[in-house]
C-alpha cells in the first residue's frame, strides 16, 4: 500500500490512542501530598489551632481534587483530539481556578475557617507538590510519565562502578 505524500496531516485530526501517563502522575502527586499532609496539618495546628487544621485539610482536599481533575481532563480529551486537549488545558486551568475560588468563597463565613492557613496551604501545596514531582517525571519519550524504577541489581552495579572510580 503506497503512502500519499500529498496528504496533509492536521493537528485538529490527530489524537492519542496510547496509555495515559497523566493518571499515574496525578496519583503520584496525591500520594506525595498525603505524605506531606502531616507536616502541613502539624504546622497549622501549632500556629492556628484546631480551626487551622480544618482549614488546612480543606485546602489540601482542594489541591488534590484540582490535580486529579486536571489529569482526568487531559487523559479524556487527548483520546478525542490534540486540539481539544490543548484548548481544554488552556481554558480548563481558568475553570479549575474558578472552582478553587468558589470552594473558598463557599466556606468564607463559616466559623472554622482561618484564611491564612487556607490560602497558604493552597499556594504552597500546589507549587511544592509540582516541584517535588519534577524529580520523578521522565523527560523521555521512551518512558512517558514517571521514571521507571531501577532494580536492586542496577543500583548495586552503579554503586560498584562509582567505588571503582
Amino acid at each position: 500500500m503506497a503512502i500519499d505524500t500529498d496528504t496533509k496531516i492536521s493537528i485538529l485530526s490527530m489524537r492519542d490512542t496510547g496509555p495515559a501517563p497523566e493518571a499515574a502522575l496525578a496519583r503520584d502527586i496525591v500520594r506525595r501530598g498525603l505524605m506531606a499532609s502531616p507536616i502541613f496539618l502539624g504546622v497549622s495546628f501549632a500556629v492556628w489551632g484546631v480551626n487551622g487544621v480544618y482549614s488546612c485539610a480543606y485546602a489540601l482536599s482542594i489541591v488534590f481534587a484540582n490535580f486529579g481533575l486536571a489529569a482526568a481532563v487531559v487523559a479524556y480529551t487527548a483520546r478525542i483530539s490534540y486540539a481539544l486537549m490543548m484548548a481544554s488545558m488552556m481554558f480548563g486551568y481558568l475553570a479549575r481556578m474558578a472552582v478553587v475560588a468558589v470552594a473558598v468563597f463557599a466556606v468564607r463565613n463559616l466559623e472554622w475557617v482561618e484564611f491564612l492557613p487556607l490560602g497558604l496551604t493552597i499556594i504552597v501545596a500546589h507549587l511544592g507538590l509540582l516541584f517535588w514531582e519534577l524529580r520523578y517525571v521522565s523527560l523521555s519519550l521512551a518512558y512517558p510519565g514517571l521514571k521507571p524504577k531501577r532494580s536492586s541489581k542496577e543500583k548495586t552495579m552503579q554503586q560498584s562502578e562509582s567505588v571503582m572510580r
